[in-house]
């Protein structure tokens, strides 16, 4: 409330001129700028509460994983005197040091000086798209939402300007844009993918298919929730996606009633085993799907061609796969899975992985992995485990030589997901987040990224004028629903009947005796009608002891010579009856 009142203050005393002639506007250096937002956490320069800045916990964490300038000298081993002299050069500094991320840099241009980060989720943030601009980034959630972010359109505040939710209650797992960038793909937990133009307004929802059909070629859509899905990388057309019900489908855009195709994985045994992951290469000529039984298999497009795949590589991993990803030359094949571990593979000799990187831990499905712009680097990012202090990482790796490159801290408690290398930002996006927070990294270099986050942390946030403050009023109106209305009491009710004439109004005594002026009287204490049945001169009740059968026959001879209903209608046709005699005669005789 203080710094609302003191923002007030200030757009008020803009008003007013400090001194006569022109004024120019104080504008912030670029330099000072991005001090506030670098991640070295022993940076001299003062932030400022206008610009972005890396968190407290952020600095110690960080902190703690570089070695001070001043490191304190190993312990004396037990044979070595304490006042002796050092005799030899110092101990060479450790593979973290500053000098090792600078030699680093230098040799891949690796943009990790700077870091800002878009926040807004409230959970792990496990989807990511950045269009092929380099203007808008999408993020999913598990709190299943969409945000979408404009560079151009945002300051300092990094807030989204729009919030979607595809589809209640169920989790975003895949964002993906089409060739043009004036669409994008959005698959959440359903079995049912949708459709978004550029400004997040909705313009289809696939089909879902039919779960009592067993064969899945003859449904119309997915039947399970969906694991994956992408965009076709050269076809405005054509998307991709996978599902928990064992198929992968390619689907029109143009036609959200029926897919084009389905594919269903090469099994041992007949049944349905989960999709978990699928791909297109980068010509969009071949697709593979990471299948639950531990396999890949890849389909190469081509006329005719069917489920059977082209490649298969059995028991690639011990749990489900996470991410595929294809080379640029599509002679690389990189596969992540939930058992923490990073495989590449040489599709030309599939036998046997070429390396295996272990140690990576991975908690979440949608973990993936991503090149450099010029693919000399890939990397992919850690979760968090619960015993371990080591927060989420990413993970860099050398092509040429398959080795691990560095390990580059982005949060203490949140866990890495998804992230990607943009080639004309060069910027480097790194979802994060655990089951209370969520956030997207951006990280760069002013020296060598271009756009993106430079645009938008040099644009500060608008100070509020006057014209922006907005008294709330104060309304007294306490009764103006029934449900706030005190009920009110007995007394007063009782009050009010008094005060009513036809309520209050005394009832009449019944009458003793004869009956006068229209009132009916009545004798002995008893009702009228009991005493003209006492009376019996008008009532008189005889169906107790009379005998039914004879009550009935002694109209029978009145019935014969005067039929009023049916019977003159068949007089002069209607035969006579014969009736049998009774029984009791032939008895007597």
């Amino acid at each position: 409330m203080e710094e609302e009142e003191g923002e007030i203050y200030d757009g008020v005393r803009a008003q007013f001129p400090l001194s006569f002639g022109k004024q120019t506007k104080s504008q912030t250096s670029l330099e000072a700028i991005h001090n506030a937002t670098r991640r070295n956490p022993n940076s001299n320069s003062k932030t400022t509460n206008d610009f972005p800045s890396l968190s407290s916990s952020s600095k110690e964490w960080l902190k703690s994983l570089r070695p001070s300038k001043n490191p304190t000298p190993p312990p004396p081993q037990p044979d070595e005197e304490d006042d002796g002299p050092l005799v030899g050069p110092p101990p060479p500094p450790s593979r973290s040091d500053d000098s090792d991320q600078t030699e680093l840099g230098n040799r891949f241009r690796i943009p990790l000086t700077n870091e800002i980060v878009l926040k807004g989720h409230t959970k792990v943030v496990s989807a990511l798209a950045v269009d092929h601009t380099g203007s808008r980034v999408l993020s999913g959630s598990y709190d299943y939402s969409v945000r979408m972010y404009d560079f151009q359109g945002m300051n300092a505040s990094l807030q989204s300007f729009r919030q979607l939710e595809p589809f209640e209650g169920h989790q975003v797992r895949t964002l993906s844009w089409s060739p043009t960038a004036d669409r994008f793909l959005c698959v959440t937990g359903s079995a049912q993918a949708k459709i978004y133009d550029r400004d997040g307004l909705t313009l289809g929802e696939f089909m879902k298919g039919d779960m009592y059909i067993r064969d899945l070629k003859n449904t119309k859509g997915h039947i399970s929730g969906l694991t994956c899905g992408e965009w076709h990388p050269k076809t405005k057309e054509t998307i991709l996606t996978s599902s928990e019900d064992g198929s992968l489908r390619i689907w029109d855009v143009n036609d959200f009633k029926s897919q084009k195709q389905v594919i269903k994985p090469k099994l041992a045994r007949p049944g349905r085993v989960p999709v978990t992951t699928c791909a297109w290469d980068h010509d969009g000529k071949c697709i593979s799907g990471g299948i639950g039984d531990g396999s890949i298999q890849i389909w190469s497009i081509k006329p005719g061609w069917g489920s059977r795949p082209d490649i298969h590589i059995e028991k690639c991993h011990e749990d489900d796969m996470t991410c595929l990803k294809f080379s640029s030359d599509g002679k690389i094949l990189l596969s992540r899975s939930f058992d923490g571990s990073l495989k590449v593979w040489d599709l030309r000799k599939t036998k046997e992985a070429l390396k295996v990187f272990e140690d990576l831990p991975n908690n979440y499905g949608q973990t993936n992995i991503a090149f450099s712009p010029d693919e000399q680097l890939f990397f992919t990012g850690t979760s968090v485990e619960k015993e371990s202090s080591t927060g989420g990482l990413l993970c860099f790796f050398d092509r040429a030589d398959l080795n691990l490159v560095s390990r580059v801290g982005i949060s203490p408690t949140c866990s890495v997901v998804q992230c990607s290398w943009h080639p004309k930002l060069n910027q480097i996006f790194a979802t994060v987040g655990n089951k209370s927070q969520g956030g997207t990294h951006i990280l760069y270099d002013p020296t060598l990224s271009e756009r993106g986050a430079l645009v938008c942390v040099a644009r500060a946030p608008r100070k509020k004028s006057i014209d922006d403050f907005e008294a709330k009023p104060v309304i007294h109106n306490p009764h103006a629903l029934p449900l706030f209305r005190d009920q009110p009491s007995r007394k007063r009710q009782r009050e009010k009947v008094l005060k009513d004439p036809l309520k209050s109004h005394k009832p009449e005594l019944p009458i003793t005796g004869p009956g006068f002026g229209g009132r009916v009287g009545v004798s002995q204490g008893s009702l009228l009608t009991q005493y003209l049945l006492k009376q019996g001169g008008m009532i008189k009740e005889t169906w107790m002891e009379e005998d039914p059968r004879e009550a009935i026959l002694k109209y029978a001879d009145a019935a014969a010579k005067d039929p009023k209903f049916i019977a003159p209608a068949y007089a002069e046709t209607q035969p006579e009856p014969v009736f049998a005699k009774s029984d009791s005669e032939d008895e007597e005789k």
